[in-house]
């Protein structure tokens, strides 16, 4: 049992959870490990079960650890993917056939599920980006290690890549930019645009997020070198799974 806090202490519940997370830290507890429950943690520590949730609710929302309904809390550990703005996009990337997920995953097992391509009227927004209301729109789910960490729509203007590649579950080698190369309008140019949001309900569920995890919504566009806009893609990033890196000169 903790002897009674004095001034300064950090309150039990930080306590608790400190000597958790060094538990995880230091691979006494790994992932997938099933943690101590609220009844372990009131009976082992003479505690309320408030105290005991706030315990567990800290390594939570850490992202070192997951619920699971009905059944408790367990270790999550994720090497974070370091995700380099440029280098990802460079045209010697796509260019040679590679996907750009080669730079993010840098060896690590990455796949694609929940692949959608349908033809679409988009929103007025993405139409004005695009000068196009219909639009070849591709919606997947990109998971590494197993672990899903992000959700993509990307928009093509229809009358541009109408009959391509770009508009089939598969596109090939270095993926939609080299299809687009193949069309005579490769990518020259790119903008983006980044924010913080809670995820909606349906994000949350393909992403498996944890109570209170917030997502990172990453909006890019694609210009070919005479400056027409080719790609509208937002993405929508678990943000406990990611570093963001960006290099730039003074």
């Amino acid at each position: 049992m903790f002897e009674s806090p004095v001034p300064h202490d950090p309150p039990i519940y930080r306590r608790i959870a400190d000597g958790l997370r060094a538990r995880i830290l230091s691979g006494e507890l790994r992932d997938g490990d099933r943690l101590p429950g609220e009844n372990a943690l009131m009976a082992d520590y003479s505690i309320a079960r408030a105290t005991a949730r706030q315990a567990l609710a800290v390594l939570i929302n850490e992202g070192l650890a997951v619920p699971k309904r009905g059944s408790g809390v367990y270790v999550r550990l994720f090497k974070p993917i370091r995700r380099h703005g440029s280098r990802r996009l460079a045209r010697d990337q796509w260019g040679e056939g590679r996907a750009i997920w080669d730079a993010d995953a840098r060896g690590r097992p990455f796949t694609v599920d929940e692949v959608e391509v349908l033809r679409e009227e988009v929103p007025e927004d993405v139409a004005d980006i695009l000068d196009s209301r219909e639009s070849w729109v591709r919606r997947r789910r990109y998971s590494v290690d197993g672990r899903p960490v992000q959700l993509a729509t990307s928009y093509f203007p229809a009358r541009a890549v109408e009959g391509s590649a770009i508009t089939t579950a598969d596109t090939g080698p270095g993926g939609v930019y080299a299809r687009l190369r193949d069309l005579g309008l490769a990518p020259a140019h790119f903008t983006e645009e980044i924010r913080a949001r809670m995820p909606a309900p349906k994000e949350t569920e393909l992403l498996g997020l944890p109570g209170g995890t917030p997502v990172i919504v990453i909006a890019r566009t694609a210009y070919t070198a005479g400056g027409m806009p080719v790609e509208y893609n937002e993405m929508v990033l678990d943000s406990a799974a990611y570093v963001l890196q960006y290099d730039f000169d003074a």
